[in-house]
């Protein structure tokens, strides 16, 4: 087994794209629809949760709904917002097509389902990915590290090889129990694990290079836990890729 870097692993919502918003409106709707009440406690648990997850809570907050309407209901309405703008994040696309330039393999893995993934690949004006693994592809999603270890299998590779590029709490515990060099690139409020990885303000003046220093300091065994500032810009979403 090598150790240098052999492969990125991206989430996407929050990640690559900035739509929990668009998960939380849907949400909301439901849960006011059905005259129960809407909390920051539900909110929360919803970022970066699994679509089976995300029904459960609203069943929990008093939406009395078969889960598969609930997360039916939620894709429509996502993939309809997907349909008129597609929110991307700042830095991801620029960094995305570097790593393909410089022939870095890449795989996308996301709790999303593969509906509104294509929706979002199709819209990149390049081949991001070698490899996509959604939702639809395992049965225990983020915070376990299935979807993570799927992905480094697919593309051939030690997961030890690999970094995650991840926002939420469970996204990141997924890919440091899987065994990847992990950034998070969390909103500020965002709870996270306590170790395991390098945080970062914005993907934005990002580069292949930063991504192959965090593995290395990873691999070296050099305490994760950081916060590194970007270099410069800001991390605010924009309209194209």
């Amino acid at each position: 087994m090598t150790s240098a870097l052999a492969a990125v692993l991206w989430d996407m919502d929050g990640t690559i794209v900035d739509t929990e918003d668009f998960f939380t409106d849907a949400a909301r709707d439901i849960v006011l629809q059905s005259g129960a009440a809407w909390t920051d406690d539900i909110e929360k648990a919803l970022v970066g949760c699994t679509m089976e997850v995300l029904a459960a809570t609203l069943i929990a907050a008093g939406v009395d709904l078969d889960p598969r309407l609930i997360i039916d209901r939620v894709v429509g309405r996502v993939g309809e917002q997907l349909e008129t703008a597609i929110p991307w994040k700042s830095g991801a696309s620029e960094l995305l097509r570097e790593l393909r330039d410089a022939g870095v393999s890449t795989a996308l893995v996301t709790m999303s389902p593969r509906v509104l993934v294509q929706q979002v690949v199709a819209a990149i004006p390049f081949e991001a990915f070698d490899v996509i693994v959604t939702t639809d592809d395992v049965s225990n999603g983020k915070p376990a590290p299935d979807a993570y270890l799927l992905a480094a299998s697919l593309l051939e590779v030690d997961i030890e090889q690999c970094v995650a590029i991840e926002d939420s709490g469970p996204g990141v515990a997924s890919a440091v129990a899987a065994g990847a060099a992990v950034i998070a690139v969390p909103l500020p409020e965002t709870p996270l694990p306590d170790a395991g990885y390098v945080r970062w303000d914005s993907l934005v003046g990002r580069s292949a290079q930063d991504l192959a220093l965090v593995h290395a300091r990873a691999r070296r065994g050099t305490p994760p836990v950081a916060h590194l500032p970007h270099r410069a810009g800001g991390g605010a979403s924009h309209k194209t890729p």
